[in-house]
């Protein structure tokens, strides 16, 4: 695998591991992810545990600037998701880091 795991990293993890075949690996890896993003569409926020929690955040209009020049400007009100990482992901990186 590469640094950065990928959609196909994941299909191929399940083909290769659990004897899936490359569409029924596709399918699996579509279907959690679509559902992750309906829930997350409909307001809800999503746990999953031992991993962490997708949350839904509204950002407030602020003021910003453009980087390349400088200018200020008006960054709209905007909906985000954010991630944090549950105590159990913290704690096996922390493992690996140092």
């Amino acid at each position: 695998m590469s640094e950065t795991i990928t959609k196909k990293d994941l299909i191929n993890y399940l083909h290769n591991s659990m004897g899936l075949n490359k569409s029924e690996s596709k399918d699996v890896i579509e279907c959690f992810f679509k559902e992750i993003i309906i829930y997350l569409s409909g307001k809800g926020d999503v746990k999953i545990s031992g991993f962490g929690n997708f949350e839904i955040i509204q950002k407030n209009e602020r003021p910003g600037r453009n980087p390349k020049t400088g200018e200020s400007a008006q960054i709209s009100a905007r909906t985000v998701v954010t991630f944090r990482a549950g105590q159990k992901l913290r704690k096996l990186i922390s493992t690996y880091n140092g």
